[in-house]
């Protein structure tokens, strides 16, 4: 889910880079925003529990995260026209490990605020590295393999969201001791707190570390880009787009993917620990997390053959309906086929986020980088929604009903792959100078 500013750099003027090695960082870097993105399904859980929070205080952890891509998409977009691709890298990397950083002092005061406000630091940075990305892998070498390079960049960003949650849930959640929050009050419950968070600090101070690692080979490589360029555009031009039909449902549909997906991994934890369910513990739900992710991953894959020979369209109605499907099985039956149906919902998201930009943008032309732009702001709604979720889950009393948002935000993506199956008109580009 990156962010590509219109920009014209020295790809537009046959100037690519073979720079092997900076392609490899720039991998790891989707790697590592994918991963750390993840990683807030672990840590929801382990604050819900700590902080005895209900789960619409839970999902702020979605709701300060994905926020930042409403507020530092645009100004991330023009902070990197201005500095350039690899400054621009190197500043979102210092950006998130300043984030993780902060999960230091909201660990000693053991305070929710804090931890929220580290998370939005740190997802600021990520915004900013998504900024780069695309962009960026699409110079690091011949103009004709661009695409395929921009693929498989795209895979290291889905291995790391399986990866993180692997590695970080038996650290994170596999150490809560066998204490009732609830029974804890003054100085105890804080030093209890600070505790058990000591796990989610070592953890991200490890990220920090390997950021700023990362970073300073960035910046040792700050000048390999030579005669890059940027062209400045109106916002204003971008958002009228919004008045086209297709492309105005497709920026709403990425709203609403981004929110259900985020929703369902957000509740991974608590869903498996119902007794209905699996009768989990934190640490035990939390290693099916990967699975959800991997779904993700192994959909992307075979999705990418598969719409070489079938209209993108269809398959993402099919996908919609088919996440539609798993969740009604979840919530209507119990045991291992009401978790695997809920996890299996991750291998229907695989191909919806491209899809369903690509179709938005079809037809754009001159104007799909503006509208490449905007629609990627619509990425907010892995704030909004999960908060809705988490707040329906609280007033009804149930996850499973709770899941119902989720089901409908994929039925109007249903809705817009079946509007969206036939190839777009050009749009008339003059019309939203």
């Amino acid at each position: 889910m990156a962010l590509a500013p219109d920009t014209k750099g020295s790809a537009q003027a046959g100037q690519n880079i073979d720079a092997p090695e900076l392609r490899l960082f720039v991998m790891a870097l989707f790697f590592i925003f994918g991963g750390i993105t993840s990683l807030n399904d672990v840590i929801i859980p382990k604050l819900k529990e700590l902080f005895t929070l209900n789960y619409t205080q839970a999902m702020l952890v979605q709701f300060c995260f994905f926020t930042a891509y409403a507020l530092i998409g645009l100004p991330g977009a023009a902070l990197v026209k201005r500095i350039g691709y690899m400054r621009g890298a190197v500043a979102g990397l210092l950006t998130m490990m300043v984030g993780c950083l902060l999960f230091i002092p909201a660990s000693k005061s053991a305070t929710y605020a804090i931890f929220l406000a580290a998370l939005f630091v740190l997802a600021s940075g990520v915004v900013v590295v998504q900024v780069v990305t695309n962009p960026l892998i699409s110079l690091l070498g011949p103009a004709k393999t661009a695409h395929s390079r921009l693929t498989f960049a795209q895979a290291f960003n889905s291995l790391g969201t399986v990866i993180f949650p692997l590695v970080g849930a038996p650290i994170i959640l596999g150490k809560l001791k066998d204490v009732k929050v609830e029974d804890l009050t003054g100085p105890a419950l804080d030093a209890y707190r600070m505790a058990e968070t000591q796990h989610v600090v070592n953890t991200y101070t490890a990220l920090a570390a390997a950021l700023a690692l990362v970073a300073a080979v960035v910046w040792f490589n700050r000048n390999r880009l030579k005669g890059e360029q940027h062209e400045q555009t109106s916002l204003a031009a971008g958002f009228a787009l919004l008045s086209e039909k297709r492309f105005g449902l497709g920026a709403l549909c990425i709203f609403l993917y981004v929110g259900a997906e985020v929703s369902i991994g957000s509740l991974i934890v608590n869903y498996l620990k119902q007794p209905a369910v699996l009768g989990l513990t934190d640490a035990g739900a939390g290693a099916y997390i990967p699975y959800y992710w991997a779904g993700a991953l192994v959909g992307r894959f075979a999705g990418s053959a598969l719409l070489r020979v079938v209209s993108p369209g269809k398959v993402l109605t099919f996908n919609a309906i088919g996440a539609i499907a798993l969740i009604l099985i979840s919530t209507n039956t119990h045991g291992s086929v009401a978790a695997y149906s809920l996890l299996l919902i991750g291998l229907m998201n695989s191909i919806m986020f491209p899809t369903i930009f690509s179709l938005a943008c079809e037809g754009l032309g001159p104007k799909a980088a503006d509208g490449s732009g905007i629609i990627n702001i619509a990425i907010f709604g892995g704030a909004v929604v999960p908060l809705a979720t988490g707040a329906i889950a609280d007033g009804m009393g149930s996850l499973a009903l709770s899941l119902a948002l989720p089901a409908i935000c994929y039925a109007v993506i249903a809705y817009f792959g079946w509007f969206a199956r036939k190839p777009a008109e050009a749009v008339d580009a003059e019309a939203f100078a």
